[in-house]
């Protein structure tokens, strides 16, 4: 019986946990994110991926994982947010001025598939995609940048754009 206090597969324990930590959890992700709506979404994400791998995760040190776990998703979203931002900076703006309306119906619908499909990438492949085609960079500077070699660079960007083409018709 000593052992399910201190395991947090045991659905009760966990129960437990999450009803202790919660509040502070999300504080630290309010603090972090300082949006209340997206915090509690990086809590529920984090609880979820200590559930998940709750028989891997040190008893002793459940706490720290929670909030390691938080930030770390925080820093994600952040990075992700930064991606789309540096796309949507790059996107030439095209005059649009004597542009029929359909046209320009057909332009946004393309870039939200294009941005869908970009956001549909690992997070490897959009890397690498976005430092190549947005960026400019090199596949040896990407591999450099990211510490992994030249055949990775292209393997990710090899599979980005076969996800890419098979999203999106004439790209």
């Amino acid at each position: 019986m000593s052992d399910d206090k201190n395991n947090l597969c045991d659905e009760n324990h966990f129960n437990h946990f999450y009803i202790k930590n919660v509040q502070s959890a999300t504080n630290f992700a309010y603090y972090k994110c300082g949006d209340s709506d997206a915090a509690l979404d990086l809590v529920q994400d984090a609880f979820t991926k200590i559930w998940e791998n709750c028989s891997k995760i040190d008893f002793a040190k459940v706490k720290t994982y929670l909030l390691t776990t938080v930030n770390n998703l925080f820093l994600n979203t952040i990075k992700h947010n930064k991606v789309v931002l540096a796309y949507a900076k790059e996107t030439p703006n095209l005059d649009t001025n004597n542009q029929s309306p359909e046209y320009l119906l057909e332009e946004e619908e393309f870039k939200i598939k294009l941005q869908n499909a970009i956001s549909s990438l690992t997070e490897a492949q959009r890397e690498v995609f976005l430092m190549n085609r947005i960026d400019g960079k090199k596949y040896r500077e990407i591999a450099d940048i990211l510490e992994i070699s030249q055949k990775a660079v292209e393997k990710r960007m090899s599979a980005a754009l076969k996800t890419l083409k098979e999203q999106i018709e004439n790209i």
